[in-house]
């Protein structure tokens, strides 16, 4: 199941959901200011980042300036603790599910979270069949509430 973690304040957040919404993709929303984000939650997303929590921590944020930080000199058990105690130190919003990770909004980026089956429907460019491997696959894929069911032409 894909979870979001936003706030409410979030332009970037809300368009994510908003996009989410329109594909009809399940998703658990996390509020980082009324759910409080574990550190097993931050190991999690950190697992898919590509670097560590350089890709998640916006430096620019308040709590981290307030507190006058070097990352760098952080041991991880500490940015850990700190991320658990300041969760607005977090860049938003950001959509995990269990391979996939997206931080912020990208509406080019976010589409890895469709199913393949509808991301194949949505590219065929000569779709004309109304039979081919691609409908019979989301047809299955909607069938098996795997997304949820919208009119398909």
């Amino acid at each position: 199941m894909i979870e979001i973690y936003t706030s409410p304040s979030c332009s970037s957040c809300r368009k994510a959901k908003k996009w989410l919404d329109e594909y009809g993709i399940k998703y658990i929303e996390k509020n980082l200011f009324v759910t409080k984000i574990t550190r097993e939650d931050i190991k999690n997303i950190l697992e898919k980042t590509e670097n560590g929590f350089e890709d998640i921590i916006s430096t620019r944020s308040k709590a981290f300036k307030e507190n006058n930080l070097d990352a760098d000199e952080m041991t991880i058990n500490e940015l850990l603790d700190f991320i658990v105690a300041n969760p607005s130190v977090l860049r938003r919003p950001i959509i995990v599910d269990k391979h996939r990770l997206q931080i912020g909004y990208n509406d080019e980026e976010i589409r890895c979270f469709l199913p393949r089956e509808l991301r194949n429907v949505m590219y065929c460019n000569n779709c004309d069949n109304c039979n081919c491997s691609y409908v019979k696959a989301l047809e299955r894929a909607l069938s098996d509430n795997f997304i949820e069911q919208t009119e398909v032409k």
